[in-house]
């Protein structure tokens, strides 16, 4: 609850508030796109890339846009998009095992599965603790190193409701 209300607080306004004149073209973008700009990339596309997408006023200049932005991210260009495909990859994976009152893609443990990949090592408490503050179950994922982040990055979700919906309490402790 506490790291819904963080992110809401930080990203809420970027999916409420259009910026001028983008509210117009938003209500023209078909399902396809609002699927893909709001679940499939919403964890990895810049604030950038999606103000100049939602500036985009066909349909054309849209999927010109997509296929770019895939381009873009493919670290073998000329080549099948590996990237694109481990991205699609970890999507699965979270609504698979991380899905709990949502998809899994959008909990907290499923973001960061999605963005950062599988942790290096899992410290799982699938009890409740008594260990402030802890209260319920929790896991701390563990990674060598991230990209943009940093070297040894402990990341705490805990299970305060019981029902498999672990939030983020922590971002990110260094070792």
């Amino acid at each position: 609850m506490r790291s819904r209300f963080v992110w809401a607080c930080m990203f809420g306004f970027i999916f409420t508030f259009p910026v001028m004149g983008q509210q117009s073209v938003r209500a023209q973008i078909g399902p396809e796109y609002k699927k893909w700009l709001n679940e499939d990339v919403r964890w990895i596309m810049t604030a950038q890339e999606r103000s100049d997408f939602l500036k985009l006023a066909t349909a054309d200049k849209r999927d010109k846009f997509v296929v770019a932005f895939w381009a873009r991210r493919n670290p073998n260009p000329g080549h099948e998009n590996s990237f694109k495909q481990e991205h699609y990859r970890r999507m699965a994976y979270a609504n698979e095992h991380f899905a709990a009152r949502m998809p899994g893609w959008l909990t907290d443990r499923g973001r960061i599965y999605v963005v950062y990949g599988p942790p290096d090592r899992v410290d799982s408490h699938p009890e409740a603790s008594t260990e402030y503050p802890f209260a319920g179950p929790y896991e701390i994922w563990h990674y060598g190193h991230v990209e943009g982040v940093g070297d040894g990055i402990s990341i705490k979700f805990i299970d305060d409701c019981h029902c498999g919906a672990y939030e983020q309490i922590t971002w990110p402790a260094q070792n």
